[in-house]
């Protein structure tokens, strides 16, 4: 009922607009007027409503930062996401600073420099000095912030993984899955050949470094510990976000993807700050199909003591073996 009124309203107010110029024409054809000509006066009323709305507009968007800056993610919780957030203020900086001086005079020439039959344009052939200044500058400017950019990356991107935790990420339509190495600290091998309803991550049970590895739902982390996540899909392109770490990578089937990175900030220590509420969540940033709005897996950072108590309680594959026999 609610789309049906809307729909009503908004033919309606076309309609009105329609008939309110229809009247305009006839009211210029009683004067003897051409409602479509120009005048100066015409000019200098759209030229001061685009002062007036550009200002207004300039107000809105300092409103909507100050309104809604608490909807924005709170710092990053990993090493290298403090770094992405200080590239990311530094090019925000810069972008607001630039849209402060510009859009404002953009307003303000519309309005100086409208339509008027007394006024002569002057054409400029050509100025040595200013295609420098727009040019050179802009150019230097941004080259700054490529470089700054192309180092922050690569500092995120080329980790020195070699003391790393590895963990495999697992993702089909619509689940995350993980593997934990058990005690010999090696995952064991997989195939997508080998995945059956009962093997969902086609591992290969006969790998010996396999036996003691561990499947779960959820994964927990050590704060202040390198973890390596090892991505694989079974079926379509998935991304794999988690934005409190900074963290996203493409998920891709046939093909081995990881993220390497240091959580800085316990679960614990996030409800104090967030809310009790606050979970840390992997969610997919693909649209991968019909369910894509509920892939979600909980992640959980906590002590060494508090992991080290979680893990002890995973079942390994052998004693899942075990079980079903």
């Amino acid at each position: 009922m609610t789309n049906i009124l809307i729909a009503l309203v908004v033919l309606l107010a076309i309609v009105t607009l329609v008939q309110l110029t229809r009247v305009s024409e006839l009211l210029g054809e009683l004067k003897k007027q051409d409602v479509n000509e120009v005048t100066d006066e015409d000019n200098k009323t759209q030229g001061f409503l685009m002062l007036i709305i550009g200002m207004g507009f300039l107000v809105f968007v300092i409103w909507q930062m100050i309104e809604w800056n608490h909807l924005l993610l709170p710092e990053a919780a990993s090493v290298h996401g403090q770094e992405i957030d200080v590239l990311m203020r530094f090019s925000m900086t810069l972008i607001l600073v630039v849209f402060f001086i510009v859009t404002p005079m953009l307003f303000y020439f519309s309005y100086r420099y409208r339509g008027n039959k007394q006024n002569t344009a002057y054409f400029l052939v050509h100025n040595n000095k200013l295609e420098f200044i727009w040019t050179i500058i802009p150019t230097i400017v941004l080259t700054g912030v490529i470089i700054f950019g192309l180092k922050t990356w690569d500092k995120a991107m080329n980790v020195d993984t070699s003391d790393s935790q590895e963990i495999e990420v697992f993702v089909k339509q619509f689940q995350w899955l993980a593997r934990f190495p058990g005690e010999d600290n090696i995952l064991g091998k997989s195939n997508f050949q080998l995945i059956t309803p009962t093997n969902v991550l086609g591992i290969d049970e006969e790998d010996l470094n396999a036996e003691d590895d561990k499947i779960v739902r959820e994964v927990h982390l050590v704060v202040n510990e390198p973890v390596v996540l090892k991505f694989r899909s079974q079926d379509v392109i998935h991304s794999a976000f988690l934005p409190h770490f900074r963290v996203q990578m493409n998920c891709v089937p046939g093909l081995s993807t990881q993220f390497a990175f240091t959580p800085t900030k316990t679960t614990a220590q996030m409800k104090k700050e967030e809310g009790e509420d606050f979970e840390y969540v992997l969610l997919c940033n693909k649209i991968c199909g019909a369910a894509h709005y509920n892939m979600q897996m909980r992640f959980v950072v906590e002590t060494q003591e508090e992991y080290d108590l979680w893990l002890a309680k995973q079942k390994t594959i052998s004693d899942k073996l075990l079980t079903q026999k």
